[in-house]
């Protein structure tokens, strides 16, 4: 039986949540838009014209969706070669291997980005492919991207766990039928989690390295 555990990247593995909401604020504060740095946060982990709509509104000139997107990835990119990785986050990931698990990762970036964020994790070597944004046509929440990461893996629903940082995470996981583990390294309060579909929640993947064989996926280990 083939077992798949899934990971969203910004807010779960890498440390990058708060320099997105910088970056999406200032993008956004050139092109004359007014945007509180508390509803970008919230709206971090949509992908980019989701994430414009949840914050201009669904009638907002669509023409500036370019725009704004290019501008968030040049800010965003003059720290690609400084990102990190959350603690542990390199040794979750090889110790799920090492257990059978075929890791996925799940996550809205792409190109550059996502190269980047690649390599400040350093786990190439047991990672067995990516759904990225640009190989769906609809982000998180909706749930093709856990689809897409589910048929990476050869897996089924049932037999995989998708661990997110937020409430779009949990909703697509949840929708996918797979099980939720959510972390709070992305600033998202654990009540929201929960209330989205998280069925376990850790600080960071530090604290769900130390606590695997009491967690969801240590007890589908034994059958349970």
């Amino acid at each position: 039986m083939t077992r798949a555990a899934l990971f969203d990247v910004d807010g779960t593995l890498a440390d990058t949540n708060h320099l997105h909401v910088v970056t999406w604020w200032e993008a956004f504060r050139q092109a004359g838009h007014e945007v509180r740095t508390h509803d970008v946060h919230r709206a971090i982990g949509l992908g980019s014209k989701d994430l414009i709509a949840h914050l201009l509104g669904e009638d907002h000139d669509r023409g500036e969706d370019d725009g704004l997107s290019a501008a968030h990835s040049t800010l965003y990119g003059t720290y690609c070669d400084r990102l990190s990785a959350l603690p542990k986050a390199g040794d979750l990931l090889r110790t799920l291997h090492s257990r059978g698990w075929r890791i996925v990762l799940a996550t809205s970036a792409g190109g550059p980005e996502l190269t980047a964020l690649r390599r400040a994790i350093d786990a190439d070597d047991v990672i067995a492919g990516v759904a990225s944004a640009d190989d769906v046509a609809r982000g998180k929440p909706a749930p093709d991207p856990v689809h897409r990461a589910l048929e990476i893996a050869g897996c089924a629903p049932e037999d995989a766990v998708f661990v997110g940082d937020t409430v779009w995470d949990m909703r697509a996981g949840a929708k996918a039928g797979v099980r939720t583990v959510a972390v709070l390294a992305g600033g998202i309060p654990r009540a929201d989690l929960e209330e989205a579909g998280a069925t376990e929640v850790y600080a960071d993947p530090a604290e769900l390295l130390a606590g695997l064989d009491g967690s969801v996926l240590g007890r589908m280990e034994r059958g349970e």
